[in-house]
């Protein structure tokens, strides 16, 4: 099965931000929101959907940031690349301003710096059974795909192990 790839950049940059706003109610546990630079893979698991947008990076972050804040239902555990604190900005020209803003933006939310491949490799078994929404900008910085992992944003992980030591026999 091929993933699908819809081209926003043509609506402006209200067409990728509408779809954002109509998946997000849809979206919830397990699924994901990835924002990813230019030369990020169209992946084939039939869970994973590309939009590509003609728009900044850290500003589509921000914009996921924002929609995500507005939600109940979902919360997000975010990761981030750990080659992208590695990258010269001599070899990639930009990319300590990059990781400069990118570390604005996330400032006090729940973050986890995992290797590339790690990462990948939760998306893609992700991608087998659950929704995957990868917004594709125009970036061209190595490590710089910012991945939103969806949580259930009324009910947390010490909430679900006191259920589970209470329905102990």
């Amino acid at each position: 099965m091929f993933g699908l790839l819809l081209v926003a950049a043509g609506c402006g940059d209200a067409g990728w931000q509408a779809k954002l706003r109509s998946q997000l109610p849809l979206l919830g546990h397990r699924n994901w929101i990835v924002v990813a630079d230019s030369a990020y893979p169209l992946q084939t698991a039939p869970g994973i959907e590309t939009i590509h947008v003609n728009a900044d990076q850290l500003s589509v972050v921000k914009t996921v940031l924002a929609e995500l804040a507005r939600t109940r239902h979902v919360a997000p555990m975010i990761y981030t690349d750990a080659e992208l604190k590695h990258v010269p900005d001599k070899s990639a020209p930009g990319v300590a301003a990059y990781r400069d803003g990118l570390a604005k933006l996330l400032a006090g939310k729940e973050t986890q710096t995992l290797p590339h491949e790690q990462i990948i490799a939760k998306l893609d078994e992700a991608g087998k059974a659950f929704k995957v929404l990868l917004i594709k900008t125009p970036l061209t910085l190595p490590y710089t795909s910012v991945f939103f992992q969806l949580e259930c944003g009324y009910w947390n992980a010490a909430s679900e192990k006191e259920l589970r030591e209470t329905m102990r026999p």
